[in-house]
């Protein structure tokens, strides 16, 4: 079985969460990548070393560069006609692309995996993490989505895999890269996290929870989240939201702090 995974990457690295998602793909079978984006080379070298990929798709153009869905869900088609599964992870980015993907090939989407029990069968939570429930899917290509939490990240070195030039499918001119506003984290990112603090409402204002919620993240070593209530509020930029409609997460650890009217989203990990 062979299995598709799209290189989430940002300012020339491939994310933490890929990586999850190479260890969920490598247990249905032999595992290639796909990077996309504009001016890939040093991703795609970087990807072809994590251990266990066996071949890399590079689609280099401009078409690519921000990583629009309706760009990339056709570019995924193409390349399923050689492919059984493909798997992105679990972030914003990777739920975006994911549908569309599935629509076009028309089968179901099976979304937030925490383990695979063989080619066609896998675990997912429901009722905002209450219930796991096991899936079984006769769709003969399956389309993924990967909890990074609930899989070991591959190792970023060891692999040889090999680099395969894929010709674009271009710009299919449904939507356009308007701007974007870069959030740096110095700490763990939400979605591959095992320990995070977050913060709600009842800190009042943004410097009281900067004082409340960084510190005690920093010593626990921690990425922050925060409530829809806390970022609409101001306190803290949309890039940290958690919550079942922002990012998922499974940490080992969840410490919330202040007034969380929806704590049963928290409670399930997004």
């Amino acid at each position: 079985m062979k299995t598709l995974v799209w290189v989430e990457h940002e300012g020339g690295d491939v994310k933490d969460a890929t990586l999850s998602a190479i260890t969920a793909a490598a247990k249905l079978g032999e595992v290639h990548l796909l990077v996309a984006g504009e001016g890939v080379d040093g991703v795609a070298a970087a990807a072809a070393q994590i251990a266990g990929v066996g071949k890399v798709h590079v689609a280099d153009d401009a078409a690519y560069g921000h990583a629009l869905a309706e760009n990339i869900a056709p570019l995924v088609v193409e390349l399923m006609g050689h492919h059984d599964a493909f798997i992105a992870p679990a972030t914003s980015n990777g739920k975006n692309i994911a549908p569309r993907v599935a629509a076009l090939l028309d089968v179901m989407q099976i979304s937030d995996i925490l383990s695979v029990e063989g080619e066609d069968t896998f675990t997912r939570p429901i009722y905002a993490g209450n219930a796991i429930a096991t899936v079984k899917s006769k769709d003969a290509k399956k389309v993924i989505t990967v909890r990074g939490t609930a899989f070991e990240k591959a190792a970023r070195e060891g692999g040889s895999g090999t680099l395969e030039a894929v010709a674009s499918t271009g710009d299919k001119a449904l939507s356009s890269f308007v701007g974007a506003e870069i959030v740096k984290l110095e700490r763990p990112e939400l979605t591959s996290a095992k320990i995070i603090v977050s913060g709600g409402r009842a800190l009042k204002d943004g410097p009281t929870f900067e004082e409340v919620i960084y510190p005690l993240a920093d010593k626990l070593g921690a990425a922050v989240g925060a409530s829809r209530a806390a970022v609409d509020a101001g306190y803290v930029p949309n890039a940290i939201r958690s919550g079942r409609l922002a990012r998922s997460f499974a940490p080992e650890v969840y410490v919330a702090v202040g007034y969380f009217p929806g704590a049963i989203q928290h409670f399930g990990g997004g």
